[in-house]
């Protein structure tokens, strides 16, 4: 390179030190200062990564002293050039020798780049482009915010999260039956209300037991980081801020932290977007004395605009409780109780017809006259016709069905804020089976249990019940904690002897203590060589997830996992379909979590349930009161806490007492209140409400769309390629996985979310949901966006040069590709990305300025470019310049009409859609008194909005790509 002292040079590396000046020549040496960053560089003759700057008559050039001339004419001596043009004060002729030019320009622009020599690598323009695209893509999605979790594709699930998420502030009760997956459609609504910008700060509220489940759901399943607040958490944020719920978008916190005064009135005053209050049964409300709780949770519903309420609690076991959780959603709709039961009184003929139009068979003339009466402002008879008609497809007969259904759950019922999925309305369910194993007590407990008693034990009738029921614990206290009473514990032999005579099986065990967990896994291990590892309490997330992996690894992984009690929370592990109960928690509710581990939606095998127990004793006792009661080892019991509270005292007694009597007359209670709850709670059952609660064939399209997306190859090949293009390793690891790591050669210097040491990613759903230490991924996928970011926020790619091979055209021949972003400025909140997103417009000119753009497509014009190498393209650029400039005059005309196009499609699309929503919810407003005043305003002002920002919409270059036809 010929170098010359004053000459300016820019570092292709390192643009942001601005322009650099030669300061010194020596040998196979040059160093060059860049004075804007006080910086000097020293640099190989030969090899230097800097680009000379020289500017062309018509550009726009700055002095050191801030003045501005437009050059006309350029002169070079000596190796340096001086630039003669127009003073932009004096407007007089005059010079600017190179040595004076600004230190700070920069060539940010792609056209400032491109003639500056700074010319990237071929396929980094077309990632720049696909990056553009993929954006674009998902921000005009419907389904943004729903393929991106960790969760199965399950349909009345997806359902609700797709009805309620794309809602302004909702305001809904989630009251699906244990095993339905509560959690999982609040994380699903949270995630979709994050990513659209329908709300940025969050509080969910939890019991005290299930912060930390919580937490992890959000972050596994969601990749969303909630922070857990408790006091001393709120202490420490005091030096940040003097109401510490400012100082967390996402927070976690117990209704416990939230009965002082103090932190409810921060908390209240806090600006939350979204609240979700998890078992929301415990708010215990009359109208003469609502609980604590309540008014808790009640005050901050007054100040959060949405607001998410999940309970399992069917009405039918405390009606005027659930009436109260419906009034916390909506004080002005549902005011008072007894107008609530009236008003309920009608729903039965509304069900009736429901029912009648969800049948495959023609509607009775008793049908027909009560839809006709229930939706009297519309003329239905059209699609009544279709319905009874003969000789009319079945796909159209289906589709009048829906939509007289749709039309009755408009307007009837409380559809709009309540959704509640039972195991009789939702299908894909597996049997469970139960299989009790006998044992003898050994001689080493009873003893234990004798010394016990000599002691005279003052514990409480509860506590005691507890302890006969862990033998084990008792033994140790004792003989102390080392004491191995796994060697003569008749469960243990007989789970030795069941693993291995299931040796292909994978099994999971639940007891209630981690040391029992512990120990089983050092039985396991010592006695036979069996693969277990153990899942606790006291483990890291991390350490969870590792257990969790190895449990679910098929080939080389442990043929058990062996939980405490903390292991029937929150994860699934549907690829077993053993479950091992080693001991049974006091509690019905416990024993459902424990069941539901394997027992929920998606499960392709039926349950086996194994219970080794200790014959007459308090475990026996306590099982058939579980089995002959509850049934709840073969079926679910949404009755067992309300059973449990009411014959807790009971319960207690024969667990204490091995009195044949007690233990009749308490299963003779039980089963009786049994059979009344379920008949109370079939009676009850609001079938019109479950119809609408899980899609029908709705949520079903809606599930095969998603599926449809997790299948497209061309996404999963565009991010691999992406990570290459970043520098970033890819290791395959099998099993659907690769394993990410940061490189030394990386595009940037950090990649934010991308872990040192490395993380396992699979673009397999199934993969994921049986791995918990593999993230899956998807176009929502915080490394993807931010591969997405970094490259479209950087000059990455945003200018190249390629030679097109093509004998048919004239050698020389040039095309000058553009890519230019037509965006508008506006708060996420507004909604406005559903319209007028970053739009990526493609202007393909040829020499004549013609734009072929249209009939000449990107991939297939892609595929026949060629690279150049840069120091050519350099040369190529300059000697073609006089044909660029007027060339990209021409795109910024055809870019101005492709924007005018966009803004008309955008307030056509905006109008049509929001319009037909307002129009679509006052009609209902007349007949459904669910529909909130609230909700039609915001519609109405985001019209008003949308259209102010959409008039503002601009374009502005992003890339340029030129082109040479080549013979050679």
């Amino acid at each position: 390179m010929p170098f010359a002292l004053g000459q300016r040079w820019i570092s292709d590396t390192e643009s942001e030190l601005g322009l650099g000046t030669v300061v010194a020549v020596e040998g196979r040496m040059v160093t060059v200062l860049f004075p804007a960053a006080d910086e000097n560089r020293l640099f190989s003759r030969d090899e230097a990564p800097l680009t000379r700057v020289i500017f062309n008559p018509g550009d726009s050039i700055e002095s050191h002293e801030g003045w501005k001339l437009t050059v006309s004419e350029v002169e070079e001596k000596d190796g340096l050039v001086t630039y003669i043009g127009i003073h932009s004060e004096s407007e007089e002729t005059v010079r600017l020798r190179e040595t004076l030019l600004n230190h700070n320009i920069r060539f940010n622009k792609p056209q400032d780049r491109l003639f500056a020599g700074q010319i990237d690598r071929l396929d980094r323009f077309g990632m720049r482009y696909q990056s553009q695209l993929l954006r674009h893509k998902l921000a005009t999605s419907d389904l943004l915010g729903q393929q991106g979790p960790r969760v199965g594709l399950i349909p009345h699930q997806q359902w609700i999260a797709h009805e309620v998420g794309r809602r302004y502030a909702p305001r809904v009760l989630l009251a699906d039956e244990v095993g339905l997956g509560k959690t999982i459609e609040a994380g699903l609504i949270i995630h979709q209300q994050l990513l659209t910008g329908r709300a940025e700060r969050i509080l969910v509220i939890v019991p005290d037991t299930l912060r930390h489940q919580w937490l992890v759901e959000m972050l596994r399943r969601f990749n969303l980081k909630f922070s857990i607040f408790d006091e001393d958490r709120c202490v420490e944020a005091y030096a940040d801020n003097d109401n510490p719920f400012y100082t967390e978008q996402l927070v976690i916190c117990s209704l416990e932290l939230l009965r002082k005064k103090r932190r409810l009135e921060q908390a209240i005053d806090a600006d939350w977007d979204l609240m979700v209050v998890d078992e929301a049964h415990h708010l215990e409300w009359s109208e003469t004395a609502p609980s604590r709780a309540y008014q808790i949770v009640e005050a901050l519903s007054e100040e959060v605009p949405g607001v998410l309420l999940l309970t399992a609690t069917p009405d039918q076991l405390g009606h005027q409780s659930h009436f109260a959780r419906l009034r916390l959603l909506d004080p002005d709709r549902f005011y008072d109780y007894n107008a609530f039961l009236e008003e309920e009184k009608s729903y039965q003929s509304v069900a009736e017809a429901a029912e009648a139009l969800t049948a495959n068979t023609k509607l009775a003339d008793s049908a027909i006259n009560s839809l006709t009466e229930l939706l009297s402002e519309k003329d239905i008879m059209p699609s009544i016709n279709i319905i009874q008609a003969d000789d009319i497809e079945d796909d159209t007969k289906q589709s009048a069905r829906e939509e007289l259904l749709q039309e009755l759950l408009d307007r009837h019922g409380t559809g709009r804020i309540l959704y509640r999925n039972s195991r009789a309305s939702v299908s894909g369910f597996p049997k469970r089976f139960f299989n009790p194993q006998p044992l003898a007590m050994p001689q080493e407990y009873i003893t234990a249990e004798r010394v016990n008693a000599m002691m005279g034990s003052k514990k409480s009738p509860q506590d005691q019940a507890k302890q006969s029921l862990s033998p084990e614990k008792l033994y140790q206290a004792f003989e102390t904690d080392s004491a191995s009473w796994w060697k003569f514990d008749p469960r243990v032999d007989w789970l030795i002897d069941f693993l291995k005579e299931h040796r292909s099986k994978k099994v999971l065990i639940i007891a209630s203590q981690a040391e029992t967990a512990l120990s089983l896994e050092e039985a396991l291990r010592t006695r036979e060589g069996i693969q277990a590892t153990v899942f606790h309490e006291g483990m890291s997330i991390i350490e969870r997830d590792k257990a969790g992996a190895y449990f679910a690894q098929e080939e080389g992984g442990a043929q058990a996992l062996i939980c405490s009690e903390i292991g029937s929370e929150g994860r699934n592990f549907q690829f077993a379909s053993h479950l091992v109960l080693f001991d049974l928690p006091l509690n019905p509710d416990l024993l459902e979590q424990r069941i539901g581990r394997l027992d929920r939606i998606g499960q392709q095998n039926d349950i086996q349930i194994h219970l080794p127990y200790l014959q007459d004793t308090a475990q026996e006792r306590l099982m058939n009161w579980y089995h002959q009661g509850l049934n709840s080892f073969e079926l679910t019991c949404p009755s067992g806490h309300i059973l449990y509270s009411e014959f807790a005292d009971e319960l207690t007694a024969v667990l204490n007492d091995d009195d044949p009597e007690l233990m009749t007359q308490l299963l003779n209670h039980t089963q009786a209140r049994y059979q009344e709850l379920k008949q109370a709670m079939e009676k009850g059952r609001d079938k019109l409400l479950e119809i609408n609660s899980h899609g029908g064939e709705q949520s079903k399209q809606l599930v095969e769309r998603l599926a449809e997306r997790d299948a497209d190859t061309h996404l999963i090949g565009s991010v691999i390629r992406l990570w290459d293009i970043i520098g970033v390793d890819q290791e395959d690891r099998g099993e659907n996985s690769i394993v990410l790591r940061p490189s030394e050669h990386m595009l940037f210097p950090s990649y934010p979310g991308l872990p040192e040491d490395g993380i396992s990613v699979t673009f397999d759903r199934e993969t994921a949901l049986s791995r918990d230490d593999i993230a899956f991924i998807s176009q929502e996928h915080p490394l993807v966006q931010t591969a997405l970011d970094m490259i479209t926020d950087s000059e990455t790619g945003t200018t190249s040069v390629a030679v097109l091979k093509n004998k048919a055209l004239p050698a020389g021949t040039l095309f000058l590709e553009l890519i230019y972003m037509a965006d508008v400025s506006a708060p996420k909140s507004s909604q406005l990305y559903r319209y007028m997103p970053p739009t990526p417009i493609r202007v393909l000119l040829d020499k004549n300025g013609q734009n072929l753009a249209e009939k000449v497509d990107y991939s297939s014009f892609d595929k026949q470019l060629s690279a150049v190498n840069r120091h050519i393209a350099s040369k190529l650029v300059n000697a073609s310049q006089p044909i660029l400039h007027p060339l990209l005059a021409k795109g910024e005309e055809q870019a101005q009409a492709a924007l005018a196009n966009l803004v008309e499609q955008a307030r056509e699309k905006m109008t049509t859609q929001l319009n037909g929503e307002l129009t679509r919810l006052e009609s209902l407003k007349a007949v459904n008194p669910n529909i909130r005043d609230s909700e039609l305003d915001y519609i109405r002002n985001q019209m008003a909005e949308l259209n102010s920002y959409i008039d503002d919409s601009q374009f502005q270059l992003d890339a340029i790509r030129m082109v040479l036809v080549s013979h050679v």
